[in-house]
């Protein structure tokens, strides 16, 4: 089973003759405790096209040193990786490749560089013994593979990593005293970066994309924020699976933003390449929402049922919750990862880099974004203020429900329209936007009661079945009951403020 850890450190040049400076000196530091010298033996793995490297991961296989096995390490922030690691094995275990499986797909892996490593260990401790850092010199010989006896490139570092629940102001206190002993920060973000560069030289850095050309047309805006949104799938895969919370709901909303993107700029883009993407997208909003939405039905629940007095809080209420959630949340993560796992999954996302490889413009595609951007929001607009109309027409009840579910789905849809556009819009963009969203709150609020209170009948009829009371759940039906009342009264207002005319002709510049 592969273990996770977060890794925050920094490197450093070093030459074969630099030697550590005084670090008892840095506040906090009481000792320096050499730890010895190890000999690492470390495999690089990757695709013939550098897929991973390309997006900052590195997977190796190591031997040597008290952390051998296999290691997957994922971007976070400057210096900061998520690190996973597993234990030595022959082959690659199946929990590091389902983690690359969005970016790997059908690609073969195989070893890129070797590393080996001679590294010099110390402890950074406090007065009471406890480790604040690990500070170490590292020798390292590169050699390019697959074949044996490929380029080959040599250098020296200091790598410097925060102890676990550190305090990062540490390193900053080591950075500064390792530059007044001439010591400057490494120009590459990892070993594996500076091996491919050295043992290659003239070929592009790996971990950074080629730069895309700055937005002209319509299209080119579009086209951004769709490759923007397509690479938030890919990044958010293998968070989904290591079950990190809002995973789940920022990648439903990737595969949202997608799909309305294609919906609204249909004028820009081809409908018959779009919409076949564009169902494939529904499908896994879907198969994602089985999961998203009984997080957010679970949270709701258990919020209204902790605010009930004690006086009323009549049967095991709280236990029965629990169970029914458990039971669910295991049901809608298995199917969440089953979908990440199959064939139709990895179908999409080739179907979205084939798209964003050959995009199929449209004749306005070459249009200024100022004018067909602005007329592809409006359009947007103008079907969800149909549905607000409708929604108001409508009886209390399942009709309006129904209606209002249906305008949410619209304000929705104006809002990522208006995201899309922002770039080439600016403030008038970002304000229509901010006002859909807030449209978008209040009959979304509303929905989730609708969504509450068929729960909490289902909670009331299985409680009833078991002879307990369903009197909290009663309780709780009629405080939902309430709270949908109060958005309905509420949407009036903020519809009058997000259809305001000028937000409108703003837009239009």
């Amino acid at each position: 089973m592969a273990d996770s850890k977060r890794e925050i450190e920094r490197k450093y040049e070093a030459a074969t003759e630099t030697r550590l400076p005084d670090l008892t000196k840095v506040a906090g530091v009481s000792a320096v405790l050499h730890r010895g010298v190890s000999e690492l033996d470390a495999v690089y793995y990757d695709t013939h096209d550098f897929r991973l490297a390309t997006d900052s991961l590195t997977l190796r296989r190591r031997t040597g040193g008290s952390d051998a096995g296999w290691h997957l390490k994922f971007p976070v922030a400057p210096g900061v990786r998520d690190e996973i690691q597993a234990p030595p094995a022959d082959t690659l275990p199946g929990d590091l490749a389902a983690l690359v499986r969005s970016r790997v797909r059908h690609a073969e892996l195989a070893p890129v560089v070797r590393l080996l490593t001679t590294r010099d260990v110390h402890h950074l401790v406090d007065d009471r013994g406890g480790l604040l850092a690990e500070v170490s010199v590292d020798e390292v010989c590169a050699e390019r593979l697959p074949e044996s006896g490929g380029p080959t490139a040599a250098w020296t570092e200091i790598e410097v990593e925060l102890a676990d629940d550190g305090d990062p102001a540490l390193l900053d206190a080591v950075e500064k005293r390792l530059r007044k002993k001439g010591v400057r920060p490494a120009a590459s973000a990892s070993k594996l970066a500076r091996a491919l560069e050295e043992t290659a030289p003239g070929t592009a850095p790996p971990g950074k994309r080629e730069r895309q050309a700055a937005p002209v047309t319509a299209a080119d805006h579009v086209l951004a924020y769709v490759r923007h949104q397509a690479e938030a799938i890919i990044t958010l895969d293998p968070a989904v699976r290591r079950d990190l919370p809002d995973s789940v709901h920022r990648m439903r909303v990737a595969t949202r933003r997608l799909r309305s993107a294609f919906k609204t700029y249909r004028a820009l883009l081809d409908r018959r390449v779009t919409d076949p993407v564009g169902d494939e997208l529904k499908w896994l909003a879907g198969e994602l929402g089985a999961g998203r939405d009984h997080e957010v039905l679970v949270k709701r629940l258990r919020t209204h049922l902790d605010g009930v007095p004690q006086t009323l809080l009549l049967g095991p209420a709280a236990a029965r919750l629990h169970i029914w959630s458990t039971a669910h949340g295991i049901a809608a993560r298995e199917r969440v990862l089953a979908v990440l796992d199959g064939e139709r999954y990895v179908a999409l996302l080739e179907s979205l880099d084939a798209l964003l490889a050959q995009p199929p413009l449209r004749g306005p595609a070459s249009h200024a974004p100022g004018k067909a951007l602005p007329r592809a929001v409006l359009k947007d607009y103008a079907r969800l203020a149909a549905r607000v109309d409708h929604a108001f027409a409508q009886p209390p009840g399942h009709d309006r429900d129904v209606a209002t579910h249906e305008a949410r789905k619209a304000a929705k849809r104006a809002r990522y329209a208006a995201e899309a556009a922002r770039p080439a819009l600016g403030k008038p963009a970002r304000k229509f936007a901010k006002r859909m969203k807030a449209v978008q709150s209040v009959l979304g609020d509303h929905q989730d009661s609708v969504v509450a209170r068929a729960t909490l009948r289902s909670l009331a009829v299985q409680a009833h079945a078991a002879g307990e009371t369903a009197f909290t759940w009663g309780l709780l039906y009629g405080e939902e009951e309430a709270s949908a009342a109060d958005r309905e009264r509420e949407l009036p207002r903020v519809w009058e403020r997000a259809s305001k005319p000028r937000l409108r002709t703003a837009l239009k510049g």
